[in-house]
């Protein structure tokens, strides 16, 4: 039996029996990496030939730019810090006392009923203005009425008593003058006189209360002023004693404004009012920015409030518009003082620094410089200078967050007042 390998085998497949060796493939590999390397790279050349003139444009056009840039001012290089400023300025600055306060009205009067009886008619419209003296409701008058037909008639009886007790007196002094009468009877005659008098005079004051009662039927507005809301109907039985009353009443016109100043300002203000001047006060609304009503101060209180060391001053106000509301909170501001011809600013304008108050003040050169100054008093938006500033300099109020000593600025317009 014969073996045959595969070696043979192949061997014997070729002719002659020796078959030539097979050719190596690593030189094949590397020819075709070759070739894609190559195709590679001339592919990169003509894209770099052909975005040269599109890259050599951009940077033209930017280096142009740049150039244009740099030559107005308005660059990265050129271009100054935008900001806003004004001109410091000579007026006239209030020295002000605020304080909170409220509305009070001279006079506020609750219309009760002063006779029990029935509500017959309420003649007047919410919310109306009267005049003292006006009608404002009437109760039932009758009972009154038959009240009083009742003391007239007891008046007549006791006046008729009274004047046959005056004739019996008369006769009886002629009689005792005869000595026919004892003096007893004279006397107890002349004490029934004296008791008749009694009564009729009694009778008379009865019949007055009862035509003051009715007088009382009508009521009238005591007082000047506007009407609230009505606090009882028509048809509702009323009684004197009622806690609530009909309606209220409140004067308006003038109306007091009570507000708080701190106790170290009291000499100032008795300073002012023990020399006879006369000082005004303002009334403005919730947020300070309406101004409601101007008044004149009309007294100080004489104590101070110890838990929050204030003391009350109460001002009055025309209030002809009625701008002024009682119960109303207002935010008072007393007028001590005038500062005349100060040198002012905005209150924009300070910065704070651990040095103390500073401003920006623009230079000729479109530069800033820091500029120290010794803050006044203060009037809404606006702030005395006493020292470091002078009428006409320009302070920045605008943009002095990114500001420096000496940096350059470019000033632009206000956007508001």
């Amino acid at each position: 039996m014969t073996t045959t390998t595969v070696g043979e085998t192949a061997e014997q497949g070729q002719p002659g029996g020796n078959a030539p060796p097979p050719a190596p493939a690593g030189p094949r590999r590397r020819g075709w990496r070759f070739g894609v390397v190559a195709v590679i790279a001339i592919a990169a050349v003509a894209s770099l030939i052909w975005a040269k003139p599109t890259l050599l444009s951009v940077a033209r056009a930017a280096k142009t730019d740049s150039g244009a840039t740099g030559a107005k001012g308005t660059g990265p290089v050129g271009r100054g810090v935008p900001v806003v400023a004004v001109a410091a300025r000579q007026n006239d600055m209030g020295v002000y006392l605020t304080g909170l306060g409220s509305v009070t009205p001279l006079n506020m009067v609750t219309v009760r009923t002063r006779v029990d009886g029935e509500l017959m008619s309420v003649r007047f419209q919410e919310g109306q203005l009267v005049n003292s003296g006006d009608l404002l409701a009437e109760i039932d008058p009758r009972p009154l009425n038959a009240q009083l037909t009742q003391f007239e008639g007891q008046l007549a009886r006791d006046q008729a008593l009274l004047e046959n007790a005056r004739l019996d007196l008369e006769r009886y002094d002629v009689l005792w003058k005869q000595d026919s009468i004892p003096k007893q009877q004279l006397d107890t005659q002349a004490s029934l006189v004296h008791q008749y008098e009694g009564t009729v005079k009694n009778d008379e004051g009865q019949i007055e209360a009862t035509k003051v009662q009715l007088v009382y039927t009508r009521i009238t507005s005591p007082i000047t002023g506007r009407v609230g809301l009505r606090l009882v109907d028509p048809g509702n039985i009323v009684h004197a004693t009622d806690v609530a009353g009909i309606v209220v009443i409140t004067q308006l016109q003038p109306i007091t404004v009570v507000f708080t100043i701190p106790e170290d300002s009291i000499p100032a203000v008795l300073d002012k009012l023990s020399h006879g001047v006369k000082l005004d006060v303002e009334a403005y609304d919730r947020e300070q920015q309406k101004k409601l009503s101007i008044g004149t101060l009309l007294t100080i209180d004489n104590q101070v409030d110890p838990t929050t060391g204030t003391v009350k001053l109460k001002a009055v106000f025309p209030n002809t518009d009625n701008r002024l509301f009682p119960n109303q909170f207002v935010n008072a501001r007393l007028l001590l003082d005038t500062k005349r011809g100060a040198t002012v600013v905005p209150a924009a304008a300070i910065q704070r620094s651990p040095k103390g108050p500073f401003v920006y003040v623009v230079k000729p050169d479109k530069t800033v410089g820091v500029r120290p100054v010794k803050v006044g008093v203060a009037d809404g938006d606006l702030v005395a200078i006493d020292s470091g500033l002078a009428v006409g300099e320009q302070v920045v109020v605008d943009g002095a967050d990114r500001l420096r000593d000496g940096s350059k600025v470019e000033l632009q317009a206000r956007a508001g007042p």
